[in-house]
């Protein structure tokens, strides 16, 4: 079986898998039209000129997808001028997707490395009033050998171990509320940068600004791919329900030279019922039948020969008064000549 004949089979996509269609293609509109709108919302404090860009944000966002989908529609129609300035304004609009997409995911991104740091900076804080007590420890066992030297233990020695036994005191209670700290959770989007500045050899800033673009480039992608699913499921279902019509993919022109002549005849009043068996075309058909190269079924026919639904009609009512083809119960045709 051909390329075009497999193509030309193809069934519309069952409910399950439009669904997801449609969900894979909601969400990423979503997240995306998210992303813009916190870039665009902190261009401003005032509560008027936020609803004017978080607008603009979302215009933007509906636009480019509208543009991607009117761009398959043009091309699918061979306006290839026309698909050219809807592919150019697309590109227009994701690129201010993809900065908008760029600064939201990077303010995401620093305000967990914020919440980090602030736990890492309590933790560090208390670290550092230890390490004074302990100076002062220190100093003061220091000074203890010294009041030994000078044979004053009753008076110094006494009143630096007083002194030592309050300051550890204060040393295990910073110790126990430092421990005490919820431990600082290292995300899993702050340990991929972190793996990757250690992969890539660059610091943690760099990584984060590659892994931010990539991300956003990949959101748009994602979303471009599932709207141009979706417009080349309606314009198939369209051509599916009117055989008729042309295909949306280019069938007819790949379609063999008897395809066209059944086409050619099929429009003429003198082919609405073939009459003469030694006519080529439906020859070749017969013959496929009977050595069941070719499935006993209209839309088989239809997709091998790009027949039109009432030439198809025809000719299976001709094979059924000729009695080489029967229906069975469950109206499928089978071959009986």
């Amino acid at each position: 079986m051909s390329a075009p004949t497999k193509m030309a089979l193809r069934f519309p996509k069952g409910r399950f898998a439009m669904l997801s269609v449609y969900s894979f293609t909601g969400a990423a509109i979503v997240a995306s039209t998210i992303f813009s709108l916190l870039l665009f919302l902190s261009l401003d404090d005032n509560p008027l000129m936020q609803w004017l860009f978080g607008a603009l944000a979302v215009i933007f966002e509906a636009g480019k997808f509208y543009a991607w989908y009117e761009f398959g529609e043009r091309r699918a129609h061979g306006n290839y001028v026309g698909a050219l300035s809807a592919l150019a304004f697309y590109l227009i609009l994701a690129l201010i997707s993809i900065g908008g997409s760029i600064g939201g995911i990077n303010s995401a991104t620093n305000a967990a490395q914020s919440e980090q740091r602030q736990a890492q900076a309590q933790i560090d804080a208390y670290n550092r009033q230890i390490d004074a007590i302990e100076q002062q420890i220190t100093l003061n066992n220091q000074a203890a050998e010294r009041y030994i030297e000078l044979d004053r233990i009753a008076t110094g020695v006494a009143r630096l171990q007083k002194e030592n036994n309050q300051l550890r005191k204060e040393q295990q209670q910073l110790a126990f509320e430092r421990d005490s700290l919820p431990a600082v959770a290292q995300g899993s989007i702050l340990g991929l940068i972190s793996n990757l500045a250690n992969t890539l050899g660059v610091s943690a800033d760099q990584a984060q600004s590659w892994l931010v673009i990539f991300l956003s480039v990949l959101l748009d992608l994602f979303t471009a791919f599932f709207v141009g699913v979706i417009g080349e499921e309606q314009r198939f279902r369209h051509w599916y329900r009117h055989p008729h019509a042309t295909p949306p993919t280019p069938l007819n022109n790949k379609a063999s030279p008897r395809a066209n002549d059944i086409n050619t005849e099929s429009t003429t009043p003198d082919s609405a019922s073939p009459h003469e068996d030694t006519d080529a075309p439906y020859a070749d058909i017969k013959a496929a039948l009977a050595a069941k190269t070719l499935r006993c079924s209209k839309k088989a026919v239809m997709a091998e020969y790009a027949l039109s639904q009432e030439a198809v009609d025809t000719l299976f009512t001709h094979l059924q008064q000729q009695g080489l083809v029967a229906k069975k119960p469950n109206h499928h045709y089978h071959w009986v000549g």
